[in-house]
């Protein structure tokens, strides 16, 4: 059994990161509870759990946000994470970092790679490939950095609960079909995370994202499918019908081959992650 400590928790991917580690000896703090932006916090509770891995799911998420308040982005995803790093360095203890497809520009055509050049084109991308640059300077031996993207999960909301809702009062939904990225779960992504530490994966970036591609359009014509519903109510769209503070990436799809060399399977196809989360997402939407 090994200990962890889970930051951020309240929020969707580390309610099943805790799920998965049932096993294991957890503390799983909210940010009321440790603020990582507060680096004497960050090393007095480390120090005193002496956690063998920290999982870091503290982040700003709120992308839109972020667009004007990038310090206050920076503050969490990149100073926290760095607090955090600088705090397993001090105490010996692994780290585990999640990231995201907002790092990339999204002009590529085929999977980004793990070493490919980061060109974030939004202030939440800029603070998250800074949270990355920190944890790779500070603790470069004993860090997992874990890029994922398009996640769902029952601890919501995410766009899966959304078209749920919508199927049952709206005729027809239009959603756009000109952004492209690998819908991911967020309980397949846990297991993920917690099976890489327990076989000693070398430490690097990883791409945690589900297996195959489909646009949005296409992820809420699955979601009509498993509602039994006709996909065809769903109608594509272009992104310019909504326009949003933050640019999204256009293509969101990443490669897996950091799991490969590290003698691990990637996550599963969307698809089969879709119809095995759906009894659960429907009780929870």
């Amino acid at each position: 059994m090994s200990r962890w400590l889970v930051t951020g928790a309240g929020g969707m991917l580390d309610t099943d990161l805790v799920a998965a580690l049932e096993q294991h000896e957890i503390a799983a703090l909210s940010r009321a509870e440790l603020d990582v932006t507060a680096a004497q916090a960050v090393h007095d509770v480390i120090a005193e759990f002496r956690p063998h891995v920290v999982a870091n799911c503290a982040a700003w998420t709120a992308v839109d946000a972020a667009e004007e308040q990038e310090g206050a982005a920076f503050e969490v995803n990149a100073i926290g994470a760095a607090n955090v790093a600088s705090a397993c360095s001090r105490w010996n203890a692994a780290m585990l970092q999640f990231s995201t497809d907002y790092v990339f520009d999204g002009s590529a055509t085929t999977p980004y790679q793990e070493d490919s050049p980061l060109r974030p084109i939004s202030a939440y991308g800029r603070t998250k490939a800074a949270g990355e640059w920190a944890v790779r300077a500070l603790l470069p031996e004993n860090s997992w950095i874990v890029r994922t993207a398009w996640l769902y999960g029952a601890a919501g909301p995410n766009f899966v609960q959304t078209m749920i809702r919508l199927e049952s009062t709206k005729d027809t939904v239009d959603v756009v079909d000109d952004q492209r990225g690998q819908p991911t779960w967020t309980a397949d992504l846990a297991r993920q995370a917690v099976h890489m530490a327990q076989a000693g994966a070398p430490p690097g970036t990883y791409h945690g994202t589900a297996t195959d591609q489909t646009s949005w359009y296409g992820l809420a014509r699955a979601v009509f499918n498993e509602l039994g519903a006709n996909p065809d109510r769903v109608r594509p769209t272009t992104s310019d019908r909504f326009p949003r503070p933050a640019r999204r990436p256009a293509f969101s799809v990443l490669g897996h081959v950091a799991w490969r060399r590290a003698g691990l399977s990637p996550l599963p196809p969307w698809r089969e992650s879709l119809a095995h989360a759906f009894d659960t997402l429907r009780k929870t939407a």
